[in-house]
């Protein structure tokens, strides 16, 4: 251990300080060799492997077996891999909402990045807000770092329907509440919905990030798609732990992949899928962690030229399974080619051109469509913006009514989660199938945490007599495995004494989405006086822990709801607003 010994690679990086930097070095090796590593293991470059295996998280089931794969890849290629724990987070066993808690596991992904010696780091993550944490931290933390997801689950049977999670989950319930199924019927399907680990099977917010983070560069080409159990997911997961070993060797950080050009080549994915709402609130918050600003408007022009080219669910008919069969992402971009920035670097050090001409030759499948002939004829997502939503709001168009893309209606007003769970199945409930029902206070800080709820549930009264749909809006997200004519998103919040805060019910609300704009129609005066009697939510709790740090620090969905003090000045735009 000589006093000319790297300090910037493996074993010698970031050194504890005792104030004897030989001394910290003796120490740590000492610690380590304990579990029983050799001076040759320990002399190599060190890939990190963030291990997100959790008993509460089913999308997560398969990572033991990932970790031993990238450990193998990694030793092929003559480095040494150490996993480590960090936070789990499955959308269904997170309280109050998995977003709440995207941001704490960014912090934990970003410090331990930072605080153990690794040259590079494999991501493994899944379920919904994980991929969106680990690459929040890691554009933070600037280590060579690399993108390894679960995979999709396979689809299940349900007498002789293929069901999959978790756009059927929503579907069997709608008809569960509707009354069209019974209790031993919605019983049986719920065995059926999620038959083994990975991801829901459909284009929900976990494919759409898989799907997104392969077109941005920092996973490997091919990487999005591969079920979950398949042994095509061991072989991605075997080649992307050697492809860590390059990235320490090249120190190819993710700043010089995740760039603006790369964010716009996301962007056009997004919509070209049929991706989750979600996935436009993440991109913003990764892009936030470089300096970079995401402009809604320059979205939507993209929008307006790129089609959905992507038959899976809920936008159309099909399963993950069916798009890894047809090629996967690389299909997509084939097809998107004259939309993209070619020259983007992505991790194995080529360009996102030279991949997609270096990806298999096409073969004959009915799952992505070309441009010429496309599922949906313009962008999954449409940006609106008028008194309601002055800083926009988002509605997934290609999973909407097209009947009800424009409409006029009555707002139902509903002030609280709470207040829809109490209320929305009252049979004296006075709602009408062409009303508009309003979820007020289930932003960032209404909630807190943003939830999935603005997929409101169709008024029990309503879906017994046969209404599929209505037009809802709020301040909320919607799972990406939902479907309906929902604006989402709405900013500034209800907590913040954005307009929505001053909806009524009886007001009469317009939404046009071929001109992008949602309007409440009621004078200025009245809603001046609405505002003047405006008093924000509270939260028990709030004074202390993580929610106050929330609550005091979170920013709005147009910034991606990180925390403020972890987002550098703005230093560009994506896309560009000319």
């Amino acid at each position: 251990m000589s006093s000319g010994d790297d300090t910037s690679r493996g074993m010698r990086k970031g050194l504890t300080s005792y104030g004897d930097a030989r001394f910290s070095l003796f120490l740590r090796k000492a610690f380590i060799k304990g579990m029983g590593y050799s001076d040759d293991a320990l002399d190599r470059p060190i890939i990190g492997i963030a291990n997100t295996a959790s008993g509460y998280n089913a999308c997560h089931a398969n990572v033991p077996d990932l970790v031993e794969a990238v450990k193998r890849g990694i030793m092929l290629s003559g480095a040494l891999p150490i996993d480590f724990p960090t936070i789990s987070i499955h959308e269904s066993f997170a309280h109050p909402t998995s977003m709440f808690l995207r941001n704490l596991m960014a912090m934990d992904t970003e410090e331990l990045v930072r605080a153990q010696p690794m040259d590079a780091v494999v991501l493994i993550g899944g379920c919904d807000k994980t991929v969106p944490a680990q690459l929040m931290g890691a554009a933070s933390a600037n280590v060579p770092a690399i993108q390894l997801v679960t995979g999709p689950m396979l689809t299940g049977s349900h007498r002789g329907e293929r069901v999959g999670a978790c756009t059927d989950c929503r579907r069997f319930w709608a008809r569960y509440r509707a009354g069209e199924i019974d209790d031993a019927e919605i019983s049986e399907v719920n065995d059926q919905l999620v038959p083994g680990a990975g991801t829901c099977g459909v284009m929900g917010t976990a494919s759409t990030m898989a799907m997104v983070v392969e077109a941005l560069g920092m996973m490997l080409p091919g990487g999005a798609a591969a079920p979950a159990v398949s042994a095509d997911r061991r072989r991605i997961a075997e080649a992307t732990g050697a492809c860590a070993v390059r990235l320490a060797a090249e120190k190819l950080t993710p700043d010089r992949i995740m760039t603006a050009k790369a964010f716009e080549n996301a962007l056009t994915v997004l919509l070209a899928i049929g991706g989750s709402t979600n996935g436009i609130v993440h991109l913003t918050a990764m892009a936030g962690r470089l300096g970079l600003e995401l402009d809604l408007d320059g979205f939507d022009r993209i929008g307006r030229q790129v089609p959905v080219l992507v038959d899976l669910k809920p936008s159309g008919q099909h399963y993950m399974e069916d798009l890894h069969d047809a090629g996967g992402l690389p299909t997509v971009l084939r097809e998107l080619r004259d939309c993209l920035h070619l020259d983007c670097l992505t991790v194995t050090g080529r360009a996102l051109g030279e991949e997609i001409e270096a990806a298999p030759k096409p073969w004959k499948q009915e799952i992505v469509a070309p441009l010429s002939k496309p599922v949906y004829p313009t962008g999954g997502m449409a940006v609106l913006r008028g008194n309601l939503a002055p800083r926009g709001a988002i509605i997934k168009q290609s999973a909407a009514s097209e009947s009800l893309l424009a409409h006029k209606g009555r707002a139902i007003v509903f002030s609280s989660i709470e207040d829809l769970t109490a209320r929305i199945d009252d049979p004296d409930l006075d709602v009408r199938p062409d009303d508009i029902l309003v979820l007020q206070n289930a932003g960032p800080k209404g909630a807190p945490g943003m939830p999935e709820a603005g997929y409101m549930p169709i008024p029990r009264k309503l879906a017994a007599q046969g209404v599929k749909d209505m037009v809802r809006i709020s301040d909320a997200r919607m799972s990406g495995t939902a479907s309906g004519t929902i604006v989402l998103h709405i900013t500034p919040e209800s907590a913040e004494g954005g307009p929505l805060a001053l909806v009524r019910t009886g007001d009469i609300i317009e939404l046009d989405v071929p001109n992008r704009r949602i309007e409440l129609l009621v004078e200025g005066a009245v809603l001046a006086k609405r505002r003047s009697e405006f008093t924000p939510p509270s939260h028990t709790g709030s004074d202390r822990g993580y929610k106050k740090l929330f609550l005091d620090t979170v920013l709005q969905a147009d910034r991606g709801c990180d925390f403020d003090f972890l987002v550098p000045e703005s230093v560009g735009v994506t896309p560009d607003r000319s």
